[in-house]
């Protein structure tokens, strides 16, 4: 029999429990003696012995027991620090069988053998006993060894670490989680981490896990976490399944604390809005300027026409002034949207999502940037109409103006009669929206093509620009469920695709908003025809606000303007009645915040007919009238809007 084939057939034959002892070139009648002796004794009878003339590999474990012939010692050393090299020491006993003695047994020994036993040996069961002993004891060892470098291995991970089974059990946990949980690890083993956790944060929690188990695949989620304190941090936690040979399946996870990334996240977005704006101010202050010049040319000229003695006008010169005040409206009117247009882009409330008008986005974005383009690029666009979409309009609008500021920056020093920018808004593949800009500037390379959305990258020089446009549309796309893509080549330009899911709203969603107006102004013209004389208290710091609004309401209520919310509830503490209230929300001394809150408590049948109006609202502002006010009338505002918006207080 072959040595190899011999090996095999230990390691296949015997019982996994069972010991081997393998005879390596031992002659007959001295192996006979062994295997008796080993016969004799407990430990023996299952002992497996196979008799080989040359050792195989992998040496089996058990008894391995050399025969020395006699020859030179070198090459029995030779043959034991070969066997020496090969074995598992925990688990193997070498034998040499030698009639050698002294200084040469004890080379053999230090070339690897356990033992120097004269031929045929004895106490073979004895043998078996310590080896048993060894390898349990090996076994012990190492497993504290995996365990100690498993731990540590895991405690090295400066991310919270949790391992669970099936059941959702912590298996193992390393010390920056135990620090998250704040409780040792002791406490937290063979636990379900749902304990520890709000309800609605532990379910959360479990179906991701379930996730992760059921699909087999990497589970990524970004949610609130309320550590030991109190304190609700955001957390990004992955999750991967595996499985054990045999069968057994637990889930290793990581999570890491993303507050302070998502607070610079959104302090990051806010600095390249309002740089994009500054960008834009030139613009926006040509915009604003064209309508003013004429609005203040036509207002001065009214006034001296009405600061004469009172005379008969003449028709023509009536015509006129009619003319001077409608061109001044009109201008007005430019001046209101364009500020509209601003506030709009450079809104900080993030959570206000809803559905948005692509087309009005996109003319918005088009309106800011319009000087700019007029003295850039030739551009066309077509807007066709497309459903609406579910995200923020202000957010919308700034992914447009980034991606036309990109293409302008495209075109280089070239003269703008060059350069040609389209923009295009059309429905795409079923169930989505289209923003398509395209350009015929310089194009990119591959390796800018590949990079152009990561944070801080540009190809521009140092002081063009912060290189975070691009990298910020594409988060607000992501954020409203859509995607970028770029088609661009070296000295062929470049095309943006944004794609946008529809927002798909019930049909019944759109009727009770078409049958409100119309009640609305079914009332207000009912109220107008009947010159109700209902009484109204107007609230506003600036008399010239009172004024103007008590000249557009006199005919359908009887106003009265007072500009200090503290003396307005003086008069309503005295009995005095009102049939609503209108009062500005930002003013000094007492607000229309604390104002409405002081109602609350003095008249609160009051309250719900009580409006807020402002030129302006910080976050907190808008999240208390969210709260607390019906409505919210912002300026300026036209003479239909302020009537129904009172008219709807009336009621």
């Amino acid at each position: 029999m072959r040595s190899g084939d011999a090996g095999k057939m230990i390691l296949r034959g015997a019982r996994s429990d069972a010991v081997h002892a393998m005879l390596v070139a031992v002659p007959a009648p001295v192996a006979q003696d062994v295997e008796r002796d080993l016969c004799a004794t407990a430990e023996g009878r299952a002992c497996r012995v196979i008799r080989v003339e040359s050792p195989p590999e992998p040496l089996p474990e058990g008894l391995l027991v050399l025969w020395d012939h006699g020859g030179p010692l070198e090459a029995v050393k030779a043959r034991c620090q070969w066997a020496h090299a090969r074995r598992l020491q925990t688990r193997t006993w070498l034998v040499v069988l030698t009639k050698r003695e002294g200084d040469e047994a004890e080379a053999l020994v230090a070339a690897g053998a356990d033992e120097c036993v004269a031929p045929p040996g004895t106490r073979w069961g004895a043998r078996l006993v310590a080896l048993r002993r060894r390898s349990s004891d090996g076994d012990a060892q190492a497993l504290r060894r995996a365990r100690d470098m498993f731990q540590g291995a895991l405690d090295a991970v400066p991310e919270p670490l949790f391992i669970k089974d099936r059941e959702h059990r912590l298996v193992a946990v390393n010390s920056a989680y135990c620090r998250l949980l704040d409780q040792p690890a002791e406490a937290l083993r063979g636990t379900v981490s749902s304990a520890q956790v709000p309800q609605h944060e532990a379910e959360a929690s479990w179906r991701q896990d379930e996730r992760a188990f059921t699909t087999g695949q990497t589970v990524e989620d970004e949610g609130s976490f309320t550590d030991a304190k109190g304190r609700s941090r955001e957390v990004l936690t992955q999750r991967a399944a595996y499985m054990l040979p045999n069968g057994e399946r637990f889930l290793v996870g990581l999570v890491r604390d993303v507050t302070e990334r998502s607070r610079l996240e959104t302090q990051r977005r806010l600095a390249e809005r309002m740089t994009s704006v500054g960008t834009l101010a030139a613009g926006v202050a040509h915009e604003i300027n064209n309508p003013l010049s004429y609005v203040t040319s036509n207002l001065a000229y009214l006034w001296e026409r009405v600061a004469q003695p009172v005379l008969p006008v003449p028709t023509e010169q009536l015509e006129e002034l009619r003319q001077v005040v409608a061109e001044a409206l009109e201008g007005a009117g430019r001046v209101r949207s364009i500020v509209r247009d601003l506030r709009t882009f450079s809104r900080t409330e993030e959570e206000q999502h809803g559905p948005v008008d692509v087309r009005r986005a996109v003319e918005n974005a088009v309106k800011l940037m319009r000087d700019e383009l007029q003295h850039r690029a030739c551009m066309a666009c077509d807007l066709e109409p497309v459903a609406a979409v579910h995200g923020n309009e202000g957010r919308l609008a700034q992914v447009v103006t980034g991606l036309l500021t990109n293409a302008l920056q495209a075109f280089g020093d070239r003269a703008p009669e060059e350069n040609l920018l389209k923009l295009r808004v059309r429905p795409g593949r079923e169930g989505h929206v289209l923003i398509e800009v395209e350009d015929n500037g310089h194009g990119m390379p591959a390796e800018v093509r590949q990079r152009i959305f990561d944070p801080f990258f540009t190809t521009r020089s140092p002081k063009g620009g912060t290189g975070l446009g691009l990298s910020i549309c594409l988060t607000l796309v992501h954020a409203m469920g859509g995607h970028i893509e770029v088609a661009s080549e070296e000295g062929q330009g470049s095309l943006f695709r944004v794609e946008l899911p529809a927002l798909t709203l019930p049909p019944e969603a759109a009727r009770p908003a078409q049958a409100t107006p119309a009640v609305v102004e079914e009332s207000s013209q009912a109220a107008r025809a009947t010159r109700s004389l209902r009484r109204l208290l107007l609230i506003d710091d600036e008399p010239a606000v009172g004024s103007a609004v008590s000249r557009l309401l006199r005919n359908l209520y009887e106003v009265h303007v007072i500009q200090d919310a503290r003396e307005a509830l003086k008069r309503l503490s005295h009995g005095e009645k009102f049939d609503a209230i209108l009062c500005d929300l930002m003013m000094p001394g007492m607000s229309g915040m604390d104002f409405l809150v002081e109602l609350e408590r003095l008249a609160p049948e009051l309250a719900p007919r009580t409006g807020l109006m402002t030129g302006g609202v910080n976050p907190q502002a808008r999240e208390f009238v969210g709260r607390r006010a019906r409505e919210l009338l912002e300026k300026p505002f036209e003479r239909d809007q302020l009537c129904t918006f009172v008219e709807t207080l009336m009621q």
